[in-house]
């Protein structure tokens, strides 16, 4: 397994905490639902927050960005489906949770020689 293949399944693992803690555990979405914004949240987040934002813009910016992002996902699902709520409270919490929790990522990411952005 890649180094960078090892990074986005740790990224993965950071948003379905964040997301399990926030719109699992405090507003009672059902798992799958969980997952869902996981994977979608952290394959945005990875493209659009760490091969576009992070290397052009610096670690804040992406970092603000990925829990938007993150949050946004979350909305939009929420508007698609009867199955999936949010409140403006968890989608507030899951922002921060996850633009902290990526500040850290990107930290790392910049100083790994074998991780995408800087992998050729």
């Amino acid at each position: 397994m890649s180094n960078t293949t090892t990074a986005l399944l740790v990224k993965l693992v950071m948003t379905f905490i964040a997301a399990w803690l926030t719109l699992g555990f405090m507003d009672g979405n059902p798992l799958v639902w969980v997952i869902i914004v996981a994977i979608v949240g952290t394959g945005l987040n990875y493209i659009l927050g760490d091969l576009v934002v992070l290397p052009n813009l610096g670690n804040v910016v992406a970092s603000i960005g990925d829990g938007v992002m993150a949050a946004v996902v979350a909305y939009v699902i929420a508007m698609f489906t009867r199955d999936f709520n949010t409140t403006f409270g968890t989608l507030i919490g899951l922002a921060i949770i996850v633009g902290v929790v990526e500040f850290f990522f990107h930290m790392y990411l910049q100083r790994a020689d074998t991780v995408a952005p800087k992998e050729k």
